[in-house]
């Protein structure tokens, strides 16, 4: 997940960089919501209440264990898009895609998707960041990949 998004530990809340790096490697190597809460909770009984890039933190590695739900290994900012891959689509997925993020664009012979950088508004507004944007790559998962009616209709796009 290579994204906009404010997520360091910073060294106020952890103080050592050999703490830190344990915990950049504990939150990498989570495979499950379960672990996350685990890193969740260290956290919060070594070093007290958690900061907001530290949250950020959290959101990003829980976002990276639901896209790989999807077989999802990379989401990247390229350009104004946020590009998912590999993104093996069917024929309704690819139409559904494109009528609930207009723009996109699919590219299925390498499997990936370039879908417009969300903004706060569709005109003048500013591209959206932090654990706003990974809420809207998480809809886009489930309303496009996991064939929800109830997540295709609430999409933000």
């Amino acid at each position: 997940v290579d994204l906009p998004i404010d997520a360091p530990l910073p060294r106020e809340y952890v103080p050592g960089e050999r703490l830190r790096l344990e915990a950049y490697r504990r939150l990498a190597a989570a495979t499950d919501d379960d672990a996350i809460a685990a890193v969740r909770a260290e956290l919060v009984d070594r070093y007290g209440p958690i900061p907001t890039p530290v949250e950020n933190l959290l959101a990003v590695a829980s976002f990276r264990v639901h896209a790989k739900r999807f077989g999802i290994t990379e989401v990247t900012l390229q350009g104004n898009a946020i590009r998912f891959a590999p993104m093996k689509l069917r024929e309704s997925q690819v139409m559904r895609l494109q009528r609930l993020f207009p723009g996109t664009i699919v590219k299925q012979t390498v499997d990936t998707a370039l879908v417009p950088r969300p903004k706060t508004a569709r005109i003048g507004g500013t591209p959206i960041r932090d654990v706003e944007l990974l809420a809207w790559a998480k809809a886009l998962l489930d309303a496009v990949l996991g064939d929800s009616v109830a997540a295709a209709a609430s999409a933000p796009s």
